[in-house]
């Protein structure tokens, strides 16, 4: 983790950690990803996008738990679970998603395994 992500956190007591334990896996599970803070989300890249961490609100604020991070990844197909906080098709065949992470523990092998899936999407775009 970079002082540029912990800046991108400030001010927002526990989604810092939430961040780390979502990069953690990222770089350990993934190769050769690029990691950018910008001002609205932070960027994972291979060849291209293919997750952003932000403080998106993908929830109406009285479901939103007062601490979280929303988590974004593209694929070819659309998810269907009741983890998908939105969905939206830019493009044929080019799926968004996002998922509304409260606890470490919702950073697991299902969500990670979209993520995966998303980086192998990008790789070959």
């Amino acid at each position: 983790m970079t002082e540029e992500a912990a800046l991108f956190f400030a001010g927002k007591p526990g989604t810092l950690e939430l961040y780390e334990a979502f990069e953690s896996r990222v770089m350990a599970e993934i190769d050769d990803v690029r990691v950018k803070v910008q001002k609205t989300q932070i960027s994972f890249s291979n060849r291209h996008n293919f997750a952003f961490v932000s403080l998106l609100p993908v929830r109406r604020k009285a479901e939103r738990p007062p601490v979280y991070i929303t988590v974004t990844f593209g694929l070819r197909r659309r998810l269907d679970s009741p983890r998908i906080d939105g969905a939206a098709e830019p493009y044929p065949e080019r799926w968004t998603h996002h998922v509304l992470i409260a606890g470490p523990e919702e950073i697991d092998d299902e969500l990670m395994n979209w993520v995966k899936e998303a980086a192998l999407f990008a790789a070959v775009k």
